[in-house]
């Protein structure tokens, strides 16, 4: 190891670089710039602080003029005093049976709130179930109103009908009536008609004590009964037994050629059956045979019994 000092070995250490030179003159000059500048800024700071010299100088004024008078500031009112602040009262810390009384009244009063909000609930729903109730019995009531206008409507249906009918059976049986009328007006006239006929031809053969008015006597043969009811009786249809043999007369109005125009019932066997079917073998019947004389009767009366 080299005994040569720590800068000995630096200075001639062949791997430094060398150290640049005139350090020392630019350390001076740094030195001197500083100072300069202190000593200017100390001659500029004593320069302000010494004070300017004072002028005066009067102004006179060529016209007299009376100077205002001096401007007096009213004094400040004096401030009101302000409250002296009340003192705060002293809270009293509540006992805990004071706290035990305050939740039982708080716990009080919310069930007693509850109790009123169900109740509430509770009449709503009361009210509400009230009216369905109104609402379904209006409902039947007009299903009942409905029901009861269609029977009223079908019972006046029903009246107006029988009313109808009633009227056209009585226009029928009026229709009947008066058809009937004619026939009979017409069968009287042919009649009188047949009686003026007769009466107006010459020759009766009346015997001397004859009181009619024809010119011969007339009226059905003793064989003519026998012949018409041989007539009728096949046409009658009659199946039952009755009690006894009934008698039912019958009177036939005709034509003179024998065609019947119409029957009616005089006197009833008492068997309303057999009436009916003699009526309607008469009415089968249509035409009865001529008498001896080529004529027949325009009104007969004939009976009839079941058994004969």
């Amino acid at each position: 190891m080299s005994s040569l000092p720590l800068g000995a070995r630096h200075l001639h250490d062949p791997l430094r670089p060398p150290a640049p030179p005139g350090m020392g003159r630019g350390f001076a000059f740094a030195l001197i710039a500083h100072a300069a500048l202190l000593a200017a800024l100390s001659a500029g700071v004593s320069w302000r602080t010494q004070d300017p010299p004072a002028f005066e100088a009067e102004l006179w004024s060529a016209v007299p003029q009376v100077a205002a008078p001096k401007l007096v500031e009213p004094e400040p009112e004096p401030e009101p005093p302000k409250p002296e602040p009340k003192p705060e009262p002293k809270v009293q810390q509540p006992s805990p049976e004071e706290l035990q009384a305050e939740r039982d009244a708080e716990i009080a009063i919310a069930k007693a709130k509850e109790k009123k909000k169900l109740e509430a609930e509770r009449q709503r729903l009361a009210e509400l179930e009230a009216e369905r109730k109104k609402q379904l019995a209006l409902k039947e009531k007009e299903k009942l109103e409905r029901e009861r206008e269609k029977q009223l409507q079908a019972k006046r249906e029903a009246e107006d009908k029988l009313k109808k009918e009633k009227l056209d059976k009585q226009l029928k049986d009026k229709q009947a009536k008066a058809e009937e009328a004619k026939r009979e007006a017409k069968l009287e006239a042919q009649r009188q008609e047949n009686l003026r006929r007769i009466q107006g031809m010459a020759g009766a053969s009346g015997g001397p004590s004859a009181t009619g008015t024809a010119l011969k006597s007339s009226g059905p043969s003793a064989s003519y009964g026998g012949r018409i009811k041989a007539r009728i009786r096949p046409n009658i249809i009659y199946t039952d037994m009755p009690a006894g043999n009934p008698v039912a007369e019958v009177e036939v109005r005709t034509l003179p050629s024998g065609q019947i125009v119409a029957s009616k019932l005089l006197k009833s066997s008492g068997d309303a059956e057999w009436d009916k079917a003699v009526l309607r073998a008469i009415d089968k019947t249509e035409t009865l045979p001529r008498d001896t004389d080529g004529r027949v009767p325009p009104v007969l009366v004939i009976s009839f019994q079941p058994r004969e």
